[in-house]
């Protein structure tokens, strides 16, 4: 990691200007890239240069045909496996900047902006927190960036938690973890056991796989 940001710096002083929110909102953004940068990789030669077929569980043809298709627009639910990979990684690094925060007594700001980005670096926004816009007159900085959270729980987050709830109700945390550990060793067998017991034979596949990934498609 080159660089880590933060909206809660600078960082060149001694102390940022919220150093409790920094430490949460740097360990969430740290051990997120550290999960999605651990994840499983395999790389074929075509031609001579090499070309990513598989990240995590999502996978490519070598022709660019991706293996899911994207959400559509406003959608709360997702079989987007980029979405699913994003949603799984940023929910455990999210539990882990909670878990700090409860060993190190943070507690939520009082302050608006202060408590909306606590909720958000330790997973516990609330429904309204994605339904209302927060408007700060004094800064467009600041708006943009409540903005941009509320977005991404919206696309990201809200639509894994949807996943979750609708593939394993009550078994949330357990096909969570089993995401998590396909995602990192780049292995689904477990995963689509685990589903198919639940769902029927072949539920990854037919969850996420778009009908033309094995069509004529693009040419490579």
């Amino acid at each position: 990691m080159v660089a880590v940001i933060t909206m809660h710096g600078p960082m060149e002083r001694r102390a940022p200007e919220d150093p409790a929110l920094a430490l949460l909102d740097l360990l969430r953004a740290y051990a997120h890239d550290c999960l999605h940068y651990g994840s499983r990789r395999r790389y074929v030669e075509v031609a001579g240069v090499p070309v990513r077929t598989q990240y995590g569980i999502n996978y490519r043809r070598v022709n660019g045909q991706s293996y899911s298709v994207p959400d559509q627009r406003g959608s709360r639910h997702t079989r987007n496996l980029g979405t699913v990979m994003e949603g799984a990684c940023d929910r455990e690094a999210r539990s882990l900047s909670r878990r700090a925060a409860e060993r190190s007594g943070i507690m939520e700001p009082t302050d608006v902006l202060g408590g909306l980005v606590f909720r958000d670096a330790t997973g516990t926004l609330t429904e309204d927190d994605g339904r209302q816009a927060v408007s700060f007159p004094e800064s467009i900085e600041q708006t943009r960036y409540a903005a941009a959270l509320r977005s991404y729980e919206a696309g990201v987050n809200r639509r894994y938690a949807h996943f979750l709830g609708e593939f394993a109700p009550g078994e949330e945390d357990d096909c969570h973890a089993r995401l998590l550990a396909a995602i990192i060793s780049g292995d689904t067998t477990g995963l689509g056991a685990w589903l198919d017991d639940r769902h029927g034979p072949g539920t990854f596949a037919g969850l996420f796989r778009t009908p033309g990934y094995f069509g004529p498609g693009m040419s490579a």
